[in-house]
């Protein structure tokens, strides 16, 4: 367990300093394009340093946020309440806080930087569509993540993976607007200079990095959750049950965004499990493994 901790907090490290070698790439892109690359690389630098250092301490305010949740009342959801702390006290952990998310849609996450300045959420849809030990497996399963640390990276991913596809867009549209109202001089000399053209793709390129980081960060997680739940547990057909039922359930949650996806127990955006030609891109991009592999190996706990 201490190795797995060191682990996910050496790649923590490593997503920082890869958000920001992303984000500077970004700026000499948009140097490249416009004419002044050593300029934009340090504003890029200094704007990639902030996001990370603010992400540390408010990205799990940022996820909570953005997904809509708000604290469990004590009394109405007691049930979630007295689950949280009976796998806390058997993990050893302290008392997470505890959110409600508004949504229909059966799902759940967890957020923070340590196991002291953690929360997770679960929507209304879970509660009314699970039993309590399924329920418990669920729970255990996101306690589990701020257990092995496995919240600290991903909810820095949160703010770095939108910041970078934010910053690339923004990038083109300012480029393409001016590009349009005014006829420069520069313009004319970046259509033919082939560093233009590299510049242009790093921009297009840098979200999809991005989005790929995101998606190594959090499929072996997933599986690591899963097991780690069962040895929290010690009842493996409570999660695998509440996995068969999420994965029976075909509604989308509305409160996810793809900033977010990652933090959820089960991929929660449209366009999961689409067959035909795009098949293969969507599963490039998932963010978690299938639901029918994840069963698959607790079954064989």
């Amino acid at each position: 367990m201490h190795d797995l901790v060191r682990s996910n907090k050496r790649r923590s490290v490593a997503l920082v300093v890869g958000f920001v070698v992303i984000v500077a790439l970004v700026g000499a892109a948009i140097g490249l394009l416009v004419g002044n690359g050593p300029v934009f690389t340090i504003i890029a630098l200094v704007i990639s340093a902030a996001i990370a250092f603010g992400s540390y301490w408010k990205a799990d305010a940022i996820a909570l946020r953005v997904s809509r949740a708000e604290p469990a009342d004590p009394q109405q959801y007691q049930r979630l309440h007295n689950l949280v702390e009976g796998l806390c006290i058997a993990g050893g952990l302290p008392k997470p806080g505890v959110y409600i998310v508004d949504d229909p849609a059966p799902n759940a996450f967890a957020t923070g930087r340590n196991p002291e300045h953690a929360a997770i959420a679960v929507t209304t849809g879970l509660l009314d569509k699970l039993n309590r030990v399924e329920l418990e497996g669920v729970v255990a399963h996101e306690l589990s993540h701020i257990r092995n640390y496995d919240i600290l990276v991903s909810t820095l991913a949160v703010t770095m993976v939108g910041a970078v596809a934010l910053l690339s867009d923004m990038a083109i549209r300012m480029m393409w607007w001016n590009g349009g109202r005014v006829s420069r001089r520069g313009d004319q000399d970046n259509s033919g200079n082939p560093l233009a053209f590299v510049g242009f793709a790093l921009l297009i390129v840098a979200p999809l990095l991005a989005k790929a980081m995101q998606a190594t960060i959090s499929r072996s997680r997933e599986t690591l959750a899963d097991v780690s739940a069962c040895q929290l547990t010690r009842y493996p057909p409570g999660l695998i049950s509440a996995l068969e039922k999420l994965q029976e359930d075909t509604t989308v949650t509305h409160s996810a965004s793809t900033a977010t996806a990652h933090l959820w127990i089960e991929q929660p955006m449209s366009g999961v499990g689409d067959a035909g030609r795009l098949e293969g891109l969507h599963k490039m991009f998932d963010t978690h493994p299938p639901l029918e592999e994840r069963i698959a190996l607790l079954r064989e706990l």
